[in-house]
């Protein structure tokens, strides 16, 4: 078995001044990277900034023999996105691993659902991803490498009351990945997605107590290093992770059942009368990409 190291290699890691963040962040530094510790320092909900929070992890990196260095900007703006990433490239010279974990949840049922909080929590999680991936995508395809690894969640692979924003912008992340994964291949640059069950200030009072206390972020860091890693050659996967629990989700498509011969228009009826065959996911197919799709419906093309 190989041994993952990534020395010589350098890493961004957002919103790692606690939690989720701050483990992969002292995980990476451990095996050798090169860290840029971001964290605005606000609160739960996205409000206020310390830069505390970053300093105290550059800190526990570089007390124990590693290198990083912190950065405060706010990843949900171009500027914060650019300039994160240009902190990595002044300090170490390139960017070949990112880890978007920054994150906020401002919680409420749909109804209620103000478009303010809407529109900070969209902000952080999918803008935030955007604003920081396409500059580091770009300096990941100068260099001919790159790993980046996506925060999704549970909330929005399979829904959790009132967090409809959370749960929308997190199944964004897994439309971004879907593309990134096409347009990074020939760069070497892979994407992956982590759906993460763990401890941290955005679950405790999600999880039940009993749960919460034994969910260490510890558990769920070591797949995020794989994934970020030479070694790792996927891209475009959904890795769920919970107390030393590993699983693939995955989008996929059933067998369905062809109404047409390409030339009848299909009735409301014969949909209703055949819905237990087009809801069935028995032998499902996973689809690469759009264009695969299109093989369903040879038969009726031909």
């Amino acid at each position: 078995m190989s041994t993952i190291d990534f020395t010589g290699r350098v890493a961004i890691v957002t919103g790692s001044g606690a939690g989720l963040g701050r483990c992969h962040a002292l995980e990476l530094a451990k095996r050798g990277a090169k860290v840029v510790v971001n964290d605005l320092g606000g609160t739960r909900d996205g409000t206020g900034s310390d830069d505390s929070a970053a300093n105290k992890v550059v800190e526990e990196i570089k007390a124990a023999g590693g290198e990083a260095v912190p950065n405060y900007d706010n990843v949900a703006t171009i500027a914060g996105g650019e300039n994160i990433v240009k902190t990595a490239i002044d300090a170490f010279g390139k960017v070949d691993i990112l880890i978007n974990n920054a994150g906020i949840l401002r919680d409420k049922s749909f109804t209620k659902m103000e478009e303010e909080n809407w529109d900070g929590v969209m902000a952080v999680h999918l803008r935030g991803a955007y604003c920081v991936t396409r500059p580091a995508f770009a300096n990941m395809r100068e260099n001919g490498y790159g790993r980046i690894v996506m925060t999704t969640s549970g909330a929005g692979l399979f829904g959790n009351f009132g967090q409809s924003n959370y749960a929308a912008a997190k199944m964004g992340l897994i439309g971004l990945t879907n593309v990134l994964k096409l347009e990074g291949g020939k760069y070497n640059v892979k994407t992956n997605v982590l759906a993460p069950v763990a401890a941290s200030r955005l679950t405790e009072d999600v999880l039940p107590p009993e749960f919460f206390e034994k969910m260490k972020p510890d558990f769920v860091t070591p797949v995020v290093l794989y994934m970020c890693s030479e070694q790792c050659e996927d891209s475009g996967m959904i890795i769920n992770a919970a107390l030393g629990y590993f699983s693939r989700s995955a989008i996929v498509t059933g067998p369905g059942a062809i109404l047409s011969d390409g030339k009848k228009i299909p009735t409301p009826e014969e949909v209703m009368e055949n819905w237990a065959k087009i809801t069935s996911i028995e032998n499902p197919q996973y689809f690469n990409q759009l264009p695969e799709m299109f093989g369903v419906l040879g038969p009726v093309l031909q």
